[in-house]
């Protein structure tokens, strides 16, 4: 009995899901694009909604806020897979995906540190959550 339940721990252990992990970024909106940037997310494209889906990414939300006359938008997603890297480049190499980006990247304007690195999102640091 000792060995089947011993062997029953080892296979739910081994089962486990992996943990949520949680990401956030910022960039600016360029506001004459605002409008189609909105419109764009009202009606997301199905391919790429599954795409976000394939590469285990859920929760995924943007917001879009003005401070002083500037728009920002703030992303925030939980990945529940394994190898988040991996996955974006995954992502990154798909037809629909890349396709998106092509109407939604001219509507950003990234930040002074996310453009120094050739990126449009800057990176946000978590300082609080409550699971």
């Amino acid at each position: 009995m000792k060995k089947l339940l011993l062997l029953l721990a080892v296979l739910l252990v081994g089962c486990a899901a992996p943990p949520v992990k949680r990401y956030a970024w910022v960039t600016g909106l360029k506001p004459e694009k605002a409008a189609y940037y909105k419109q764009l997310h009202a009606n997301p494209w199905p391919s790429v909604n599954k795409m976000l889906k394939e590469c285990h990414i859920r929760n995924y939300s943007i917001y879009l806020k003005e401070i002083e006359g500037k728009l920002y938008l703030f992303s925030y997603l939980e990945y529940t897979g394994k190898d988040f890297d991996a996955e974006m480049k995954k992502m990154a190499a798909d037809p629909e995906t890349r396709r998106w980006w092509k109407e939604t990247d001219p509507c950003q304007l990234p930040l002074p540190d996310a453009a120094l690195k050739g990126k449009i999102w800057s990176d946000a640091e978590e300082v609080y959550h409550l699971p």
